[in-house]
């Protein structure tokens, strides 16, 4: 149901900016600190009748309600930057820890918590909805959906969930096994629920819904688990469907949806439709501009990721890895721009977008912001998609540099594995990945949350196609860790994370904050002056945006992944964040997942001035017991047993068997003592309700044996280095 015309948005748009411009791409002095709060700040938020009575004429003035987080990024343009100003550099130190909620999960926290009228709605994983008292933490009510623990398998990052959407007193949640479900904001009670994709397929979703004039926007993961991507809109007051968006093209032997999907048939090769879809999953980024009426959002990776499988003899594969441009209303294509054509290398361009007007060469452009996995950062013009410059954030290897006449990336020969192994930086998981990022209109700075490592990538001795199981058409065994346990030690230091503070107008850094590891938390700086992140470490930090200088910390007693948030009640201003390890670096690099990220103790964190709460003891340690049975299989049968347990049981169980301890390490699981009990579990399901899936269709009992031997030697190989390491000490 719309509740707003056309005509009445136009209306406001004249009074209200959509963003804020920055001068001429110089950070400015910043006095916030020494500055008295702005005043808008103490305007209280408007009466409602009902919880959550956000509406468009709520959502496209924002900014007049800084007290508020009503919407994923604050604002439409999704720059994460509050205006509050009460918590500055000069009064950080105080920050203490006003409340706390726990999850009760193990399970990876990524949400980006929605706070409106004293009322917080947030996620946990498996798509749990709270609700919660946003002054003290009091739980007011929780929705679980029930996902079946055994769709587990099509996620390729565990049943992680980044948020809510809500309008008009209901909270909508894209559910892991792709519902959309509206829920009372009162109650938590169901009002309806409509499957947004095929429940036969292997659909995911994780991303937040987005609503725009009462049609709630959302996508889906799976790429390469065999699906084809698109976003699709539903009235937020019966979830009829409205229109839907395929972001590459079916069988080209039926009908077209539009001639988007025929413009972009021409750039495909081979039978695409018939390895899974062709990928391309919306599973994150969106920003709407209201003035130009666009909706903004980003593609992911082919499926499989190797174009050579994907479609043979090359072509462009549009809109894979794209940023795609269409009418919210219809979901009618306006533009697009694609930031690695023909990608191979699972490079998606579903990273965060930010818009913001800024200052170029003398002239107020309307920019569209994007560090997408590739390594390179963009500024486009976001009215039609032009390229306005674009240059690496960190050092890669795949290729030299954007041709500014062209937008396409200069390739470094051989970067495509196609005659030989090739390891490139950034790896599969980028240069950055969903974390967002963050725009201070005060600096003038984007503040990105990078990873910094690399991937080798070889063409597969065979590629077998395994509906509903990660399908990447690269060899698992060339992208395994090396077996020698010195040569892995020096990868350590190449695993690397740092926050990056860029100009987007001179594409250079300002400063960075290097990182003790990877896979740290999402950004957020507010009018104070202050930029929040948390690290994998387990620390929520408070620096200084203009230098990067750490003001204040606390101990998280996890990883933290997620984005922090800031919002206001009586005058009194807190910072939230969610914290929880997980995501795919926790899940597949066990390897090098440092100490402090875990236990995953998940929960919120909400702070204020002049708190002191404490967080109770953690007693936990990250040790796999080692007890292996005798080695008796053969190295042809344990080599099979490495690549099949690469390509089917990696995503979960990390990489080499090594886990990042979300999931059980089957290094030192008892199964192993008995091919047997190991078949019950791996081809019977025995465990599917604790989300360990029934894999008989798809394996063989002899190749589950071979993978069994192959996690035998490598608990072999754990327990060896264990005891070596405990007579050094």
């Amino acid at each position: 149901m719309k509740t707003c015309s056309t005509l009445r948005q136009l209306i406001l748009l004249a009074l209200v900016p959509v963003v804020v411009a920055c001068s001429e791409g110089k950070a400015p002095q910043n006095d916030t600190a020494s500055a008295p709060p702005p005043a808008v700040s103490d305007q209280p938020a408007p009466e409602n009748s009902r919880p959550a009575g956000v509406d468009a004429i709520r959502l496209l003035a924002a900014d007049s309600e800084p007290g508020n987080w009503m919407s994923h990024g604050r604002t439409y343009a999704e720059q994460r930057y509050s205006p509050l100003a009460r918590i500055n550099l000069d009064n950080v130190e105080q920050l203490g820890l006003a409340w706390s909620f726990d999850f009760g999960t193990a399970r990876g926290i990524e949400a980006t918590s929605i706070v409106v009228d004293g009322v917080m709605y947030t996620t946990s994983s498996w798509s749990v909805v709270h609700a919660l008292d946003a002054r003290t933490g009091k739980e007011l009510w929780t929705y679980d959906p029930k996902v079946a623990r055994d769709k587990v398998r099509h996620g390729c990052c565990g049943p992680v969930n980044r948020g809510v959407a809500v309008w008009e007193g209901q909270v909508f949640v894209g559910v892991f096994d792709g519902r959309l479900v509206a829920l009372d904001a009162a109650t938590g009670e169901q009002n309806w629920s409509v499957a947004t994709i095929d429940p036969e397929l292997p659909y995911t979703i994780t991303g937040a819904p987005r609503i725009i004039d009462g049609r709630v926007l959302i996508g889906n993961g799976g790429a390469e688990f065999g699906v084809r991507g698109f976003i699709a809109a539903y009235d937020a007051g019966s979830g009829e469907q409205l229109w839907k968006f395929y972001t590459v093209p079916g069988n080209p032997d039926e009908p077209f949806e539009n001639d988007a999907m025929k413009m972009a048939a021409e750039t495909w090769n081979g039978k695409w439709w018939e390895l899974g879809g062709g990928g391309g999953t919306v599973w994150d980024s969106m920003a709407y501009d209201p003035q130009l009426n666009l909706l903004y959002f980003g593609v992911g990776n082919g499926a499989p990721w190797n174009r050579e499988i994907r479609s043979p003899g090359g072509g462009d594969n549009l809109f894979l890895s794209s940023i795609v441009a269409v009418r919210p209303d219809n979901g009618e294509y306006v533009w697009h721009y694609q930031t690695t054509p023909g990608e191979t290398w699972d490079y998606t361009a579903t990273q965060h977008i930010i818009l913001a007007d800024v200052e170029i060469d003398g002239s107020t452009r309307k920019v569209l912001m994007q560090a997408p996995k590739n390594g390179f950062f963009y500024v486009l013009d976001r009215t039609d998609g032009s390229l306005i410059s674009a240059e690496n954030y960190i050092d890669i290897n795949w290729a030299t540099h954007v041709d500014p006449e062209t937008g396409r990336p200069v390739e470094v020969e051989g970067a495509r594995y196609v005659d030989s192994p090739y390891t490139v930086t950034p790896s599969y998981l980028g240069g950055h990945n969903w974390h967002p990022m963050s725009f201070s209109p005060d600096t003038g700075l984007v503040y990105i949350p990078v990873l910094d490592f690399p991937a080798s990538y070889g063409q597969p001795e065979e590629f077998v196609y395994r509906p509903g199981f990660a399908n990447t058409g690269a060899d698992g065994i060339v992208g395994s860790l090396p077996d020698d346990q010195a040569t892995r030690d020096a990868l350590r230091p190449l695993i690397k994370g740092r926050l990056l503070a860029w100009n987007p107008v001179t594409q250079t850094e300002a400063f960075r904050v290097e990182h003790r590891g990877a896979w740290n938390g999402g950004m957020l700086t507010t009018a104070g002056g202050l930029l929040f992140q948390g690290t994998a470490d387990g620390e929520f930090v408070a620096f200084n945006a203009a230098t990067g200088e750490k003001q204040w910390a606390f101990p998280t007693q996890t990883g933290v992944v997620a984005p922090g948030i800031t919002y206001e009640i009586d005058g009194e201003q807190y910072v939230s964040v969610n914290v929880g390890w997980g995501g795919a670096f926790a899940l597949v690099f066990g390897e090098f997942v440092q100490p402090e990220s875990l236990p995953n103790v998940s929960r919120v964190l909400t702070f204020k001035l002049g708190a002191e709460k404490q967080l109770p003891p953690v007693e936990w340690k990250p040790v796999v017991v080692f007890n292996p049975p005798e080695r008796t299989a053969d190295e042809a049968t344990e080599r099979e047993g490495f690549g099949l347990y690469q390509d089917i049981c990696m995503g979960c169980h990390g990489l080499n068997a090594v886990s990042g301890l979300l999931v059980p390490d089957l290094r030192g699981s008892a199964l192993l003592h008995t091919a047997d009990g190991w078949d019950k579990v791996v081809r019977e399901g025995l465990l599917a309700e604790r989300g360990m899936a029934s894999f008989a269709r798809h394996l063989s009992k002899e190749q589950s044996e071979a993978i069994r031997a192959y996690v035998i030697s490598q608990a072999w190989r754990g327990n060896e280095l264990q005891q070596s390491l405990a007579k050094e000490e």
